[in-house]
């Protein structure tokens, strides 16, 4: 017998936000891009928990990772400003 899943809704919006994350160019609004795409992502994941096998759960895999990579590349690329300021200030 086959145990049946219920359909998988089909929410994309967290590929908007994603887009939207790593393509800002406001350094002030990155970190709020990065956590609503990130947000949205987690979202996506647990509708897709039930679900059978899909491509778009590596796909919300692929981006969970490179949004926390880029979050992690923007905050110490941001922290060496800082620092770099402080120095010459001093």
């Amino acid at each position: 017998m086959k145990t049946a899943f219920p359909p998988c809704p089909d929410h994309t919006d967290w590929k908007i936000l994603y887009r939207a994350a790593i393509l800002e160019t406001n350094k002030n609004t990155i970190p709020q891009k990065v956590s609503e795409a990130e947000q949205a992502v987690l979202t996506r994941r647990k509708e897709l928990f039930c679900c059978v096998a899909s491509k778009e759960k590596e796909s919300l895999e692929d981006a969970l990772y490179t949004l926390r990579a880029y979050r992690d590349a923007w905050e110490h690329t941001e922290a060496e400003i800082t620092n770099a300021a402080v120095k010459t200030v001093a």
